[in-house]
């Protein structure tokens, strides 16, 4: 099988900013991700929401402007004494998989939910564990994986 080209792809980042030393963690792991395939730094294009409730709007925005062939989701849900984590971490990640499905744009998902602070340092990590690092692969092979089916 032929492999795909990634120096010519265009990747959209879009970042939460609460929990900000998380998901700059994650964000560094993601742009190496990107960057171990051949994606062009030119070529990736970030985008900061204030919260991970707010990255499915940003993230349709993105994927309808024709601008991008993949997105990568950033963020880091810390359950605290509330019910807070409940009402953001799954529309989170519902909204992300509803904008993947209506408009076919994959969108690799790094965004913890996590139940404490050690949790997300653990995930964030400066190495190749880091699951910014991970989505960005994730998103790429499905590039790869929907272009072998159209």
């Amino acid at each position: 099988m032929k492999k795909p080209k990634y120096d010519s792809l265009r990747v959209g980042i879009v970042c939460s900013r609460f929990n900000e030393f998380v998901v700059n963690a994650l964000l560094d792991g993601a742009q190496r991700g990107l960057k171990a395939r051949g994606v062009r730094e030119k070529n990736i294009e970030t985008h900061w929401v204030p919260g991970a409730f707010e990255i499915p709007v940003m993230a349709r925005l993105m994927a309808v402007s024709q601008k991008f062939d993949a997105l990568v989701a950033l963020g880091a849900v810390i359950r605290g004494e509330t019910a807070h984590f409940e009402y953001v971490a799954g529309p989170c990640a519902e909204g992300i998989m509803q904008v993947q499905l209506e408009t076919l744009i994959p969108i690799g998902f790094g965004v913890l939910t996590v139940e404490n602070v050690e949790q997300a340092a653990a995930r964030s990590r400066p190495d190749d564990t880091n699951k910014g690092f991970e989505a960005a692969q994730v998103a790429l092979d499905m590039i790869a994986a929907m272009r072998r089916w159209g």
